[in-house]
């Protein structure tokens, strides 16, 4: 996908892409939309909304957030995102992609390669098969997962003590999430181009 489209479609996200991020991006795109073709890895097959929903929206939570992190972890990670998308512009991040799916995280495995993204761990379980005690992160995200309830008890002993979470989320599930007893949440952060997603960030009380 040509660079300057997929500059001109972040920039509505608060991202301004350099070259070497928008050579990134299109190698993944390429990527994704051909492993599409044999595994479900997104129902979006249009280049330009690819990079809109997908990449736009999780780089959109740097600048919105902040986010800034050494440790990332990324639950229900699928094709990538936000986790993946995110290390790209956060390369000194050590990001671990949790994906339950084979075939998913073989795509994840595969893009981190290709694209020579280091301090990329895979890891091919469920939440529930991972004790997150010793995982001491100073973040974790989840994009759509559903089962707040068990993610957030989960997360509560993922977190190091100044770690917060971050979830991609519709309206009506932050409603939900925003009333989890135990922890403290910021106002919800509206995602630029929708009418119902927003950024929920919470800390445990």
């Amino acid at each position: 996908m040509n660079g300057q489209a997929i500059a001109r479609i972040l920039r509505d996200y608060g991202v301004e892409a350099s070259s070497a991020l928008r050579a990134s991006i299109s190698q993944y795109v390429d990527l994704l939309l051909k492993w599409n073709q044999k595994i479900n890895l997104t129902s979006i097959t249009d280049p330009k909304e690819i990079v809109g929903r997908h990449f736009g929206e999780s780089l959109f939570a740097i600048h919105a957030v902040p986010l800034r992190t050494r440790s990332l972890v990324d639950v229900g990670s699928g094709a990538g995102f936000p986790g993946l998308a995110l290390k790209l512009m956060l390369p000194e991040t050590k990001v671990t992609l949790i994906e339950a799916n084979t075939k998913k995280a073989a795509f994840l495995s595969e893009v981190a390669r290709q694209l020579g993204l280091d301090s990329v761990t895979v890891l091919r379980a469920r939440t529930d098969d991972i004790d997150p005690s010793g995982l001491a992160a100073k973040c974790i995200t989840a994009r759509a997962v559903g089962q707040f309830d068990r993610l957030l008890e989960w997360s509560r002993c993922g977190l190091a003590p100044d770690g917060q979470i971050v979830l991609w989320l519709g309206i009506d599930d932050a409603t939900k999430v925003s009333a989890s007893q135990g922890w403290t949440w910021s106002q919800a952060i509206p995602i630029p181009k929708s009418a119902r997603r927003i950024l929920q960030v919470g800390c445990p009380k």
